[in-house]
């Protein structure tokens, strides 16, 4: 009796993203070049426009948040806000004193939601993840609580007077972090290049992947400033919920889940409550940390602890300057949002083109 080989073990690389050899790509004219390209590009256009737009409204909303902080909740009155949102604060630095603070406050416990719930999901998706094999519901749901955020931003934009800053930056931030937002689309987007491309070549995909991560945050930065000042912001978070709406249909129509768990037998189970409970598995964190720490050759162990230690001293900074970097350079620099906005470019893009360089 002949055995069946599993056709994505055996061409990991190529089955998933073409359906047939291709001849060299040097031998190829222009358009052939192209389409090239195009047919062995998957889940990279999905995290650079996921980023690109998620940074584009992030100015925008700050300067809400400020804006709302003053005429709002502090009630300095149009004239002194006004002011301050041109920068025009040689007679008012005790109002943008109390702004700054304010916001910093807000900015305090925004950040632990931010963190606390995503991290808490993450025990449970990426063991959810491996197991089913889907990958593609870890994208498109945190782009849905990106749009959402877009939508509400908008909305509170228009209810000026009546939503306060606390409220306005709680909506800001609780759909991005109930449906894992960054953090989940990572998981995605890079579990499932690392399902499909062959271990020659993951190391290079992986590091593109990387890159178009990269690109979208200058391309987002520096938009946000222009599109801020010339277009005001509606147009901004409308922008921003554009992007996450093409990137939606993006994931659902070209991006096709990995059937190597099609042959697994499944359990019947009840639509909703069978969903929480597969989801809900405590067992996944017990299989999470026995993995991640587990002995191996090479000193595995101490590898991973590394790995683990050396991304929470990147990340964690990184964030934690991003969340109050603008105003900070408000108050020590006087920068308003398009002078920002430049020097943020510059910055994210010699990141890229390091990044780039470092690509194998």
């Amino acid at each position: 009796m002949h055995s069946e080989k599993d056709p994505i073990a055996e061409n990991a690389e190529e089955q998933p993203l073409k359906d047939k050899p291709k001849k060299g790509a040097q031998n190829l004219n222009f358009w052939q070049k192209l389409q090239y390209v195009r047919s062995n590009i998957t889940v990279e256009p999905v995290l650079g426009l996921f980023v690109m737009p998620s940074v584009l409204g992030m100015l925008a909303a700050q300067n809400l948040n400020l804006d709302k902080a003053c005429r709002v909740n502090l009630q300095f009155g149009d004239a002194v806000c006004g002011d301050l949102r041109l920068r025009k604060r040689a007679n008012h630095t005790f109002e943008e004193d109390e702004v700054q603070k304010l916001i910093a406050s807000v900015q305090a416990w925004k950040s632990v939601i931010h963190t606390v719930i995503p991290t808490i999901l993450m025990l449970f998706i990426g063991g959810w993840s491996d197991k089913t094999g889907r990958r593609k519901i870890c994208m498109t749901i945190p782009i849905l609580g990106e749009f959402i955020t877009c939508m509400l931003n908008i909305a509170n934009t228009y209810f000026f007077y009546e939503v306060p800053v606390e409220w306005t930056v709680f909506m800001e931030v609780i759909f991005p972090s109930l449906t894992g937002g960054w953090y989940t689309i990572i998981l995605g987007t890079y579990s499932y290049l690392s399902d499909i491309t062959s271990k020659e070549m993951r190391t290079f995909r992986l590091g593109m992947l990387s890159l178009c991560m990269t690109v979208g945050f200058p391309i987002g930065m520096g938009l946000s400033g222009v599109l801020l000042k010339y277009m005001g912001f509606y147009w901004v978070f409308a922008v921003a919920g554009m992007f996450h709406v093409f990137n939606l249909l993006y994931v659902t129509f070209a991006i096709k889940d990995h059937t190597w768990l099609q042959t697994k037998p499944k359990e019947k189970k009840a639509c909703c409550t069978g969903f929480l409970v597969e989801f809900f598995d405590f067992r996944s964190i017990k299989d999470t940390f026995h993995i991640a720490f587990k002995k191996g050759s090479n000193n595995r162990r101490l590898r991973i602890c590394l790995i683990m230690i050396v991304v929470c001293l990147n990340y964690g900074p990184f964030w934690g300057e991003m969340s109050i970097m603008y105003i900070f350079a408000r108050y020590r620099f006087n920068w308003n949002e398009v002078k920002y906005s430049i020097y943020s470019t510059y910055s994210l893009v010699t990141h890229a083109v390091g990044e780039y360089l470092e690509v194998p």
